[in-house]
């Protein structure tokens, strides 16, 4: 995709997130998305109704006073957001303190409204409806303020939210109860406008609580990160330093019990880690110098010093809290149903309200009864339903899926992962876990052993690890090599005692998983490995059969160990495939109907993975592997595969739900308005019933997975 032309070509952009508490009906999010868009120095905007946030691609150019400003310009109010939850408590202590007020003045201008619809007459009765607007009028001027802020910053700007026909219809009702107690009529509604107001504000805060909880898996995974650290000075020291000062290069010192505050390479000592937050294994693992370790995990039982390679927003887990933040904000057919909905809803219901006036007035109705109805109908006509619809469900699943090892990068993942037919995997580190484990150990000759460990140790290929780790706790004297030389493809090679030793690749080309030791005049030894298929492999095949979804291995590895393990699998299989040749097979299949939901993790999985209809990377895939897959898997087992299918199905089921749900209730209960069956309370308490029925539905899903 272009850039837009007001974005200069090659500046490099940056992101940056914005709560907007202020969005309140789906219409918004056009309006944010393209009013940003269309500012210079701005490339894109993306809005996730259900968090109340915008994302906004910018360049650097652009500060955050100059962001705000311009969000600010199309009439709402921004706070960048520092801490995932910390605008949302704000918002909801505010909407506590505004529904406690109208509360306890409802139920005093009850008390006073029983008394006139029991007979009181007269003076007694204009007395009661004085003291009821003694009490209602600074109530909804305190208790409204959420809605009329809201309508008046739409107003402001010529445009209208869902916040104007609810200010409007209780303004109305307010003024028609005030010409009533000056005129000393029989009717006021300072009850009805004040009750009204606490539904309003009750459906409000729910909405907001249950959005608070649709994503307290994201919210739980910030909280995993240490406050801060105690950083190694030059002098030896350690001082003591928060989280949001930590830099690449800093040394932290993190004790036995403590998390680490930041990613980074363990350089003195060695530990166990609990590493579950990330992997999703119980069991502690081993970690010492040279190992990379993440901010949030847990050191579990020896001190060690680590250097900071990643702080902050760059961390790791910082990462999976972005993904899981953004995967409501998907664009999917859905939303964009949605969206275009909401987009008429304000001038339709305007016109509704005042039809069905002028349809009682000359009915005969009188104004009275007729305003009464116009402010029912712009009170019960609603798109809040239609609008959650959608990114409730999509969030709710995601955080769902990642309570069970899968991170979903967009809302929209969901739809596409739930169409798909076919399954491709790649084999080696996606069916297999990558790790090759040394087999023939015992084969090596004892005073060579020394010379091949030494040489592993100067690579990090996947063999080169199996060896070192086949021989670890051998108690070693390593020896020291000179002219280390690793050469790709082909191993390396070095030279022991005035030995020439070389570590590579075997002569055979159907040796298997295998690397030659060669060293001086000894006879080759040749090293075999074996890669274990990840845990529940079968079964997660099965399951996906179960599905209806047929799987191929696509690998690009020889064609005798592919065989061989689709064989056993019961798979097809395509071998010896390059990059290039895996993007055609997907395409290929793709063009023929089909909808391939690609699985990989390496370098060279990278094009089928962003072809494919919709993918899937494990943790331990590279840079390259997680950034083209829409959702990353973690731990080593491939449940999650399946998992994440039967949760999009279902995420799927209750989003066609939502909408009918949606759809219904303004089928049923608009005509009811206009025809004159529904007072505003009910009207009220119509509407936040609607939102809160679509989000209860789609809280359902907390179990998808």
């Amino acid at each position: 995709m272009n850039a837009p032309s007001h974005v200069a070509l090659g500046q490099p952009l940056s992101t940056t997130l914005f709560a907007v508490p202020g969005m309140r009906c789906a219409g918004c999010i056009a309006k944010l998305e393209n009013g940003l868009a269309a500012i210079d120095g701005i490339a894109s905007a993306r809005v996730n109704f259900a968090a109340r946030r915008v994302t906004i691609a910018h360049q650097s150019s652009l500060d955050l006073p100059a962001l705000k400003a311009a969000i600010a310009g199309i009439g709402f109010a921004a706070e960048l957001v520092p801490d995932i939850a910390a605008v949302d408590d704000r918002e909801a202590r505010r909407l506590v303190r505004a529904m406690a007020v109208a509360g306890f003045a409802a139920m005093n201008i009850m008390l006073l409204s029983v008394s006139v619809w029991s007979g009181a007459e007269g003076a007694t009765r204009d007395l009661f409806h004085w003291l009821s607007a003694l009490i209602a009028l600074p109530t909804i001027g305190y208790s409204g303020r959420p809605f009329f802020q809201s309508a008046w910053a739409a107003l402001k700007h010529g445009r209208t939210n869902m916040d104007v026909p609810i200010s409007i219809g209780v303004t109305l009702a307010v003024a028609l109860s005030l010409f009533e107690t000056f005129t000393g009529g029989p009717h006021a509604y300072f009850d009805g406008a004040v009750m009204l107001l606490f539904f309003l504000l009750v459906g409000r805060w729910l909405d907001c609580v249950m959005r608070d909880r649709a994503r307290d898996g994201v919210t739980q995974l910030v909280r995993q990160t240490a406050a801060g650290g105690y950083v190694v000075i030059p002098d030896g020291q350690t001082a003591w330093t928060d989280a949001r000062r930590l830099q690449p290069g800093m040394t932290l010192r993190v004790a036995a019990g403590e998390r680490l505050a930041a990613d980074g390479e363990i350089i003195t000592g060695s530990t166990a880690f609990d590493l579950s937050l990330l992997t999703g294994e119980s069991a502690p693992q081993l970690r010492a110098a040279g190992n990379i370790v993440y901010a949030g995990t847990l050191n579990v039982s020896a001190p060690v010093d680590v250097r900071v390679t990643a702080a902050g927003a760059d961390t790791a887990l910082a990462d999976i809290a972005r993904l899981m933040d953004a995967a409501g904000q998907g664009k999917s057919r859905y939303v964009r149903i949605a969206d275009r909905a909401a987009r008429y809803y304000a001038p339709v219901v305007h016109a509704l309200a005042a039809l069905s006036f002028a349809g009682w007035m000359v009915a005969g109705a009188g104004w009275h009864q007729s305003l009464i109805i116009a402010i029912s109908v712009l009170i019960i006509t609603c798109p809040c339903a239609l609008g959650l619809a959608v990114p409730t469900a999509q969030i709710v699943a995601a955080g769902a899926l990642m309570r069970r090892g899968v991170l979903v990068k967009d809302g929209s993942t969901l739809e596409r992962l739930a169409e798909a037919d076919l399954v491709a995997f790649d084999k080696t580190g996606t069916l297999t876990l990558g790790r090759p484990v040394l087999e023939n150990a015992g084969d090596v000759p004892a005073a060579l052993v020394p010379p091949l460990v030494a040489l592993a140790q100067a690579s990090r290929h996947p063999l080169s690890l199996a060896i070192v780790s086949a021989f670890a706790g051998h108690g070693l004297a390593v020896p020291t090599l000179t002219d280390v030389k690793e050469m790709p493809g082909e191993g390396l090679s070095a030279c022991w005692q005035g030995t020439a030793v070389r570590l590579g690749r075997p002569a055979a080309d159907d040796a298997g998983l295998a690397a030659a030791f060669e060293a001086g005049g000894w006879p080759p030894v040749l090293l075999h490995f074996s890669d274990a298929l990840r845990p529940d492999t079968r079964v997660a095949i099965a399951d996906l059969g179960r599905l209806g979804l047929d799987a191929s291995v696509l690998s690009g590895d020889r064609t005798a160990p592919v065989t061989k393990l689709a064989g056993e699998l019961g798979l097809d299989a395509a071998s010896a495939l390059s990059p290039a040749d895996k993007l055609r097979w997907i395409e290929g299949r793709q063009q023929s109907g089909r909808r391939v939901l690609m699985v990989g993790d390496g370098l060279n999985d990278g094009p089928a993975l962003a072809a494919g209809h919709v993918s899937m990377a494990p943790s331990s895939a590279s840079d390259v592997g997680q950034n083209a897959a829409d959702a990353v898997f973690l731990g080593d087992s491939l449940l999650p595969v399946p998992i994440a299918v039967r949760a999009a199905r279902r995420t799927m089921r209750i989003v066609r739900q939502n909408f009918a749900l949606a759809v219904g209730y303004n089928l049923v209960a608009v005509p009811l308005a206009i025809a004159g069956l529904v007072t505003p309370l009910i009207a009220a308490l119509a509407m936040s019933g609607s939102s809160l029925m679509v989000i209860g539905n789609a809280l359902r899903l907390r179990a998808a997975a």
